[in-house]
């Protein structure tokens, strides 16, 4: 079972069973197992991913998906069958070869710094959960919520994912962390 949670803006934990990590924190976390990045940084720490490429951790897979000129890293994990796309902030149109890396999304963590950049990824990518997280500008967020049906959704603490059947089968839930 997968159980996420936000720790700050733009940053999410992840719990698979014992396995714990953090995804785009402002520092690594020493206490929880892996951290993953959105800036490279030249010599990571052990239990730190922040470089495009895939790395593999008892039975966690994570591809990182870089951007640009190498500023920054997006992130797919695939654990429980269960595909999670965290893409890094600012947000930007991807390219057909970024989509193609990202594959068949079924939950989708998507900085809204951007609505109508946010609603175009969220066409292309389809995911079954969507996660808007919001970032420094309130008003793109209550903008993404607006455009994603999720304006005035009440808050969770934390969602968990118990496999892929847990998903929606059709349709999309959107989830709205706190």
């Amino acid at each position: 079972m997968l159980t996420f949670s936000l720790q700050s803006s733009g940053t999410i934990k992840v719990v698979n069973g014992g396995k714990k990590l953090v995804v785009f924190p402002d520092k690594p976390d020493p206490k929880l197992d892996l951290s993953l990045m959105a800036h490279p940084e030249k010599e990571p720490e052990e239990g730190v991913i922040s470089w495009p490429g895939e790395y593999d951790f008892d039975g966690l897979s994570v591809r990182g998906i870089g951007h640009g000129e190498g500023d920054k890293v997006s992130f797919v994990i695939d654990v429980d069958y269960v595909r999670c796309a965290f893409l890094a902030s600012p947000l930007e149109e991807l390219s057909d070869h970024i989509l193609e890396l990202l594959g068949d999304v079924d939950a989708l963590f998507l900085p809204a710094d951007d609505a109508k950049i946010g609603q175009k990824i969220i066409d292309q990518l389809d995911p079954r959960a969507l996660f808007p997280l919001e970032m420094k500008d309130k008003d793109a967020y209550l903008d993404l919520l607006d455009k994603c049906g999720a304006k005035g959704k009440e808050a969770e603490k934390e969602y968990k994912i118990k496999g892929r059947s847990s998903l929606p089968a059709e349709g999309r839930e959107v989830v709205v962390l706190k």
